[in-house]
């Protein structure tokens, strides 16, 4: 594995977007800390799965589902779906739309992109302000901070599937549901 440091990658990112879809995505993506590349990948392979990534990733920053349109495949297939939570991209969407009911001012830092052949890992983390409310619980203004990985697979430029770990005890914590 190599590191390639981030303004190299942000750089084919750049030249590989049109202006106005620059401008359209890159104020909400995700910067992240850390990019590690398999030097197998080609360069233009490596920024298509950069970039698909980062729109998943931008979808869970604002919650807009153009970016959840442009990241996932309509045969998407969540493989740790939680219960209650539709396969699919539907899934994605409702989880957002839920969470947000919660934690409005939501937001994802990407702190490790990590790429290789067909899959990228990404290590993350989500916070905001519990202001709403999670089930029967009144949220008072608390701080919400958790840390989240994921590995996503990709193909012809879509997530196609993906698996998930949330801290969801520290979330719980911090929202009051569990002490």
């Amino acid at each position: 594995m190599k590191r390639i440091p981030y303004l190299l990658i942000a750089a084919a990112v750049l030249i590989a977007l049109p202006t106005q879809a620059q401008e359209a995505m890159l104020p909400e993506t995700p910067v992240p800390q850390s990019i590690t590349v398999d030097q197998g990948l080609s360069a233009a392979r490596a920024t298509m799965m950069q970039e698909t990534a980062l729109a998943y990733y931008a979808f869970w920053n604002t919650g807009k589902k153009h970016y959840l349109d442009r990241a996932v495949a309509s045969q998407f297939i969540d493989n740790t779906l939680p219960p209650g939570r539709p396969q699919g991209p539907a899934g994605p969407l409702y989880a957002s739309t839920n969470f947000r009911k919660a934690v409005p001012d939501l937001r994802c830092t990407v702190n490790d992109l990590l790429i290789t052949d067909d899959k990228v890992t990404v290590r993350m983390q989500f916070t905001g302000t519990f202001t709403g409310s999670f089930g029967n619980v009144q949220g008072q203004g608390q701080p919400v901070s958790f840390l989240a990985i994921d590995i996503l697979r990709i193909r012809d430029a879509k997530i196609i599937e993906d698996w998930h770990l949330e801290d969801n005890l520290t979330l719980m914590q911090q929202l009051g549901v569990v002490h």
